[in-house]
Formats: structure tokens, C-alpha cells, sequence
């Protein structure tokens, strides 16, 4: 009898950006609004399964289209009350995730202005395909 195998693949087309702050997800959000000129709002949390037969866990998310380039930015929070979403990454708060695409100079702007506001230690870009969990970042 033959085999088939399926090998499937994530769409991991997206820039990761680290960042850790010890600030509220919303305060976070609202720093970055008024100093970087984004427009981040609150959208329906990102639910990973860890295990099938036990409740998804919520992780807070939000969102900002700009519709000049079609480019989606989300903002998630690594942390909940019952652990993490990228769990090799529990020293980073918050994922700033770039859909489509940003071209260097952008984004060394963005990565710029997010490490010079005051309450955020360090934002950096990370390659998502060295992470292990990277198929909770799919949505």
C-alpha cells in the first residue's frame, strides 16, 4: 500500500517585532497611538489551543489597517494569567506583527520611534521562523 504524506506549511509572511514594556497591553496601544501616529483598537482576543481537549487560552490583541499599501499591524500580549504565547520568548510582553509589506526604511522608522518612547526597554525584529512555537502567531 502506498503512502501519502501531507506536509503542510505556515504562512509566517509577516515582520515580528518584540517588545517589552511593563505596561498594559491598552497603555501600550495608547503610547504608541499618540507618539508613532498609529490608530491601534481593541479587536476580539487571539485564542491559541495548547492542548485539544482543554479551553483555548486569550491573549489581548489589536489592530490597525492602513489602507494606503493595505498593511495590517497587530499588537499581541505574550502574557496571560495561565502562561504564554510564544513560551521560549517569556522575557518579551508584547508582538508587533507587520502583514504585508514594509520596506526598510519604514520599518527602521517604526523600530526607531518604538525604542525611543520612555516605558519601553527595547523593541526588536525577530525572524519568526526560529521560534518554536511560531504556529500560535498564525491567524
Amino acid at each position: 500500500m502506498n503512502k501519502t504524506y501531507l506536509k503542510l506549511s505556515l504562512d509566517l509572511d509577516f515582520v515580528l517585532i518584540a517588545i517589552t514594556a511593563s505596561l498594559k497591553d491598552y497603555v501600550l496601544c495608547h503610547k504608541i497611538n499618540t507618539s508613532l501616529n498609529f490608530n491601534f483598537e481593541k479587536v476580539d482576543d487571539h485564542e491559541v489551543y495548547f492542548n485539544i481537549d482543554e479551553d483555548p487560552l486569550a491573549f489581548s490583541k489589536y489592530y490597525y489597517f492602513v489602507e494606503q499599501g493595505e498593511i495590517e499591524y497587530y499588537i499581541l500580549n505574550n502574557r496571560n494569567a495561565e502562561g504564554f504565547l510564544i513560551p521560549e520568548m517569556n522575557k518579551v510582553d508584547f508582538f508587533l506583527l507587520i502583514h504585508q509589506y514594509i520596506d526598510n526604511e519604514d520599518l527602521n522608522f517604526l523600530l526607531s520611534g518604538l525604542n525611543k518612547l520612555a516605558d519601553i526597554q527595547v523593541a526588536a525584529q525577530i525572524n519568526p521562523h526560529k521560534l518554536k512555537s511560531r504556529q500560535n502567531l498564525v491567524m
